[in-house]
């Protein structure tokens, strides 16, 4: 939950997180690679269920489950959000994956679209057509470009994402910065949200962050960010991410070594 005070020094903030992302690298060092793995699992499951809980989904542990796990053969009929969840979590996944190249990929429009190419196969067949009206009936109610200016404020977009102003910032900054800037042209009608967000953790997992994972708790706080004329609460809501998924995470570690001590871990040490 966010927890960040108006009168908070936000440079103190913003160190005291890259203080805990610097022990949880020094962590993950440590951790066996079959912990580190059933705790990813688990995150990504906790991404895909606060993600749709900020989409006004409310989702169950066996729905992603069914969705997301090829092991499990289930009717998608009887799960009316299956197409969205596994498209997410396949967009995700190629996310994780391009952030794991040795060689950086760039952050850019091309990127965007591959992203959003996973995450809404149809745009594909459509050379991502951009949207052509303004949505009356939405979830996001922040300012949005006009269809009409969409295409330049794109390469707006993209222009900044190489820019000098962009490698300067820190990466949480340019993770938040990136997110607001591609909801305020709000592109697409479908996905425009996912696909900001997604794109948001990839830029952290470029430079070696945790998952971060905005908790439906911080719902109202996520949308009054985007309607913000900065991008000040949009960062402080990836401070708290960030940071709650490193701590997290090492108190797992903490407890799977602690486990492990007791000589009665067996194979889920190895």
């Amino acid at each position: 939950m966010l927890r960040i005070s108006e009168k908070e020094d936000f440079d103190a903030r913003k160190r005291e997180v890259e203080a805990v992302v610097a022990t949880w690298r020094e962590s993950v060092e440590r951790v066996p690679a079959a912990v580190e793995r059933e705790f990813r699992s688990k995150l990504l499951i906790s991404l895909i269920y606060h993600d749709a809980a900020l989409e006004g989904e409310v989702l169950t542990h066996s729905e992603i489950k069914a969705a997301t796990d090829t092991s499990i053969i289930s009717d998608s009929s009887l799960i009316p959000a299956y197409e969205d969840i596994t498209n997410y979590n396949a967009a995700v996944m190629v996310a994780l994956q391009l952030a794991e190249q040795k060689k950086k990929v760039p952050v850019g429009l091309e990127l965007i679209r591959q992203l959003y190419g996973v995450l809404a196969p149809k745009a594909k067949s459509e050379n991502f057509a951009y949207r052509k009206d303004n949505p009356l009936h939405r979830l996001y109610y922040h300012n949005i470009a006009t269809p009409e200016d969409i295409p330049a404020a794109m390469k707006k977009l993209d222009k900044w994402l190489t820019s000098d102003d962009y490698a300067q910032l820190t990466p949480i900054e340019r993770a938040a910065e990136a997110h607001w800037r591609l909801m305020e042209v709000f592109p697409w009608l479908d996905q425009s949200g996912r696909l900001s967000r997604i794109l948001s953790i990839m830029i952290l997992e470029q430079e070696g962050y945790p998952l971060p994972v905005i908790h439906s708790i911080d719902r109202q706080a996520y949308y009054e960010a985007l309607r913000a004329s900065d991008t000040r609460e949009l960062v402080r809501l990836y401070l708290e991410a960030v940071e709650t998924t490193a701590t997290s995470s090492m108190r797992v570690y903490e407890e799977a070594a602690a486990y492990r001590g007791t000589g009665r871990s067996g194979a889920r040490a190895s």
